[in-house]
């Protein structure tokens, strides 16, 4: 089922959903089942699988010549979303990158995922891989979230690539994007960030899931902005509760979100990381019931592979 038909079958009240990172490369899937089983007694409607786009290194040569190797660290977002949807009975939905794709790679990306009934997916351009300074999109990629949401629609009109394919099969995706109510690391300003939202709503996406935040009012403030801009498609928020000491300095740094003053205060008088672990689920508890209050259609998790922590949040708020 679509996220947007969830949305209309729940009238109004607030689902739980969450979202995993794949298994690390020699891990089996098993790992994933242990994480996700916990949470299953909420029901949530869906649940995401992030796509980690490949990574360079370089091996010296015995003639001390360095050759360059492609490794993807976190491989199988079409084997898990099989998995899930087949084994909970739950729809999985794939991140899918601009990163690390051709057009084409794209294209059959998204006909495995038609064969196997999967009926959503997010479209994101994907971050730098760590060799770069900035994102440089693959020869004949899409170098814009927007241009991979057109190319979706097109699949969902039943134009492939080869114009020249006759009696094609049209794809029915749903579509969801990012939005970042603190404005994304690159944009230049917020309200710039919101001009190129727009243009990924305009090119076909139906709904966006936000980038974590910390401080409520940031989600209202850009929910209204949003439809000040226009865009008037559903807005999950996003949420992580914090979990070790470290992440008072990594969280800005890598995803460009504020953290509360309250919340660091909190954070700096913890002994150790099982106390924050303890502040992040309260804060998070908090943030939860009173977006669950203002009516979100979901409040979404990103679980990181642990769940423990979000099992707890779920339990006090459904």
């Amino acid at each position: 089922m679509k996220v947007i038909d969830h949305i209309k079958k729940a009238s109004g009240e607030t689902q739980f959903t969450f979202e995993i990172l794949p298994p690390l490369k020699g891990q089996n899937i098993q790992s994933i089942y242990e994480s996700i089983d916990p949470l299953m007694e909420f029901n949530p409607p869906f649940i995401d699988v992030t796509y980690h786009r490949e990574e360079y290194v370089y091996k010296e040569l015995d003639n001390g010549l360095l050759e360059k190797h492609v490794i993807r660290k976190r491989p199988g977002t079409v084997g898990i979303c099989a998995a899930l949807q087949n084994k909970y009975k739950v729809d999985a939905i794939p991140h899918i990158l601009c990163g690390g794709f051709t057009k084409e790679d794209t294209e059959n990306f998204l006909i495995d995922l038609d064969f196997l009934g999967i009926d959503n997916v997010v479209a994101l351009r994907g971050d730098a891989i760590k060799s770069e300074t900035y994102f440089k999109p693959n020869k004949d990629g899409h170098s814009y979230a927007g241009d991979l949401v057109r190319q979706i629609k097109d699949l969902n009109k039943g134009q492939y690539l080869d114009e020249e394919i006759l009696n094609t099969s049209k794809t029915d995706f749903c579509i969801g994007v990012s939005g970042y109510p603190e404005k994304h690391m690159e944009a230049p300003s917020l309200e710039s960030d919101l001009h190129f939202l727009k243009k990924k709503i305009e090119a076909g996406a139906d709904y966006i899931v936000t980038q974590m935040f910390f401080d409520n009012q940031k989600y209202f403030e850009f929910v209204q902005k949003c439809k000040d801009f226009g865009i008037n498609v559903p807005i999950i928020p996003g949420l992580k509760p914090l979990a070790t000491r470290k992440q008072l300095n990594s969280l800005p740094h890598r995803f460009h979100v504020d953290l509360p003053e309250d919340l660091i205060k909190q954070v700096i008088k913890c002994k150790d990381n099982k106390q924050v672990r303890k502040v992040g689920v309260e804060w998070c508890i908090e943030q939860s019931n009173q977006l669950k209050a203002a009516g979100v259609p979901f409040l979404h998790y990103y679980s990181m592979g642990k769940s423990d922590n979000v099992k707890a949040i779920a339990q006090a708020v459904f």
